[in-house]
């Protein structure tokens, strides 16, 4: 299964962003770039603003960089990603961002089974979740309205997935587009996720704007 296994922090050092949970934690303690003049730049948050002024194309890449890392998704799938989303009627962006939301791994990420994405993609692959009651292993699935995602019965019986029942969902708030069951470990698709539902901190123009050159 492709998908990028590079370290978090130093890809989130880079583009002054926190990837994931992990990236945000280490930005925060080393809040410039990577490298020997990482820190030799002026102030703000950390060094960045001391940074060369970046070309449009440079700010441009750099956005699409962001979403690609935390949606985990590698050039060529986030790109076919993209021209699917040219084809629907409304905004591009929102589109882009509501086709990402609805890949199975961010479905699991988002009803609170992993801490991150990338762990979610594992339980899917590993073949702990079911989608209509079949059991699936394909991480990069568009989910539709009125689809059931649950945990495989016997996977319940696991050690992992009985702490996180007695535990509860204390992870993160389930969004509205999802209505989620954590006794059953199960949940349901209710809706499209709107581009306010989806990552913040990103520029979708930008995005739209770098495949569109």
């Amino acid at each position: 299964m492709a998908r990028y296994r590079g370290p978090v922090g130093k890809v989130s050092r880079r583009l002054g962003f926190g990837i994931s949970e992990k990236g945000e934690r280490i930005l925060a303690k080393r809040p410039y770039p990577p490298g020997m003049h990482g820190q030799g730049g002026g102030g703000g948050r950390g060094n960045f603003s001391g940074q060369k002024k970046q070309s449009d194309y440079a700010v441009r890449l750099q956005e699409k960089q962001k979403a690609r890392y935390i949606y985990g998704v590698l050039e060529k799938q986030f790109r076919r990603i993209f021209d699917e989303a040219k084809r629907l009627p409304g905004e591009t962006g929102a589109n882009f961002f509501s086709l990402l939301e609805r890949r199975l791994d961010n479905v699991v990420y988002r009803m609170g089974l992993a801490q991150s994405r990338a762990q979610a993609r594992q339980l899917v692959s590993h073949g702990h979740i079911m989608v209509n009651g079949r059991k699936t292993d394909i991480p990069s699935l568009t989910v539709k309205v009125g689809m059931q995602i649950s945990v495989r019965p016997q996977s319940k019986t696991t050690t992992y997935f009985k702490e996180l029942a007695e535990g509860g969902n204390g992870r993160r708030a389930v969004p509205a587009w999802i209505s989620y069951d954590n006794g059953a470990m199960s949940a349901q698709i209710l809706s499209l996720p709107r581009r306010e539902d989806a990552e913040p901190g990103i520029n979708d123009l930008f995005i739209v704007e770098y495949y569109s050159r």
